[in-house]
């Protein structure tokens, strides 16, 4: 799971692996997370498959994800994966950070605590807490309490936390099917159905390379003639409205336009988007149709 989150760039809020499944609170720092899982679970597969002299797929089927709105919907998702130790029994809930294979123990060590580790949602959804040893003192208080008060039992259950595809406020689901729907999702579904796996990815290339041209005789740039610097303002308005409007990768980005690495080209989206004039721009640019 470290090699996963820094080779991915994940940020891991909260994680918990259990006897036969495991829980991830994750935050992307670009759209990776199927290849980020294949990896994950397909190098765990081989490793303890050659370990073990097994063969055959342990898992099930395909990983479940669902949207997280940040701030408390977020936080109560990491509280939840947290406590699942103390739901099974294997811990008492007075000692939630005995529970070895868990961030909680990790988050606790503040100078040896891996980079990926992101400790700030269940310091700030836990009523603020300070990135102290008395703060992660104060934070195993308020999992207990969690584990033990009624309201907040009924709160954190499996079916509540795993049902539906989004998790959060009224306003921000509304937005996320306006987002979906902004960004095509419908229509990427008919132009992808019926395809073989083998066949998805070209034609995504195609959808990407056929926005970017979109894209650019709307903005009336010339990608014949982009300046070289990586970052070059007109390069970073294509970017950002191809990363509105479909599901590009950054280092298709990053190679098409010539803007450095993957991680690059992310960046210069993001700090474009800062800007409020400029993001108009972008989004104005990301509904121009083909």
């Amino acid at each position: 799971m470290a090699e996963a989150a820094e080779r991915f760039g994940w940020r891991v809020h909260a994680y918990v692996i259990m006897r036969n499944h495991f829980h991830l609170g994750l935050e992307l720092t670009e759209p990776n997370l199927s290849d980020g899982m294949k990896w994950l679970q397909g190098t765990w597969i081989r490793r303890y498959n050659g370990f073990r002299k097994l063969i055959g797929r342990p898992f099930q089927g395909r990983f479940k994800a669902l949207l997280v709105e940040p701030g408390h919907a977020f936080g109560q998702v990491c509280h939840y994966i947290h406590l699942n130790p103390v739901r099974a029994g294997l811990v008492a809930a007075t000692q939630p950070g005995a529970y070895a294979q868990s961030s909680l123990p990790k988050f606790a060590l503040r100078t040896k605590r891996p980079k990926w580790l992101e400790p700030g949602t269940v310091l700030a959804e836990a009523g603020g807490l300070a990135d102290t040893k008395e703060g992660w003192r104060r934070y195993l208080q308020y999992l207990e309490f969690l584990a033990t008060d009624e309201n907040s039992q009924r709160e954190l259950v499996a079916k509540r936390m795993s049902r539906g595809w989004c998790l959060g406020s009224r306003s921000f689901k509304k937005e996320q099917q306006r987002e979906a729907a902004r960004r095509g999702a419908d229509l990427e579904r008919s132009r992808f159905g019926g395809l073989e796996a083998s066949e998805i990815m070209q034609e995504r290339l195609e959808l990407w390379e056929e926005r970017l041209q979109t894209f650019a005789q709307a903005a009336r740039i010339d990608l014949e003639k982009l300046r070289t610097k990586k970052s070059d303002p007109e390069k970073v308005l294509l970017a950002a409205a191809l990363k509105m409007a479909t599901s590009v990768s950054n280092a298709w980005l990053a190679q098409r336009l010539d803007m450095g690495q993957p991680a690059s080209a992310s960046q210069f989206v993001r700090r474009w988007l800062l800007d409020q004039s400029r993001r108009q721009a972008v989004e104005r640019l990301s509904r121009v149709k083909s």
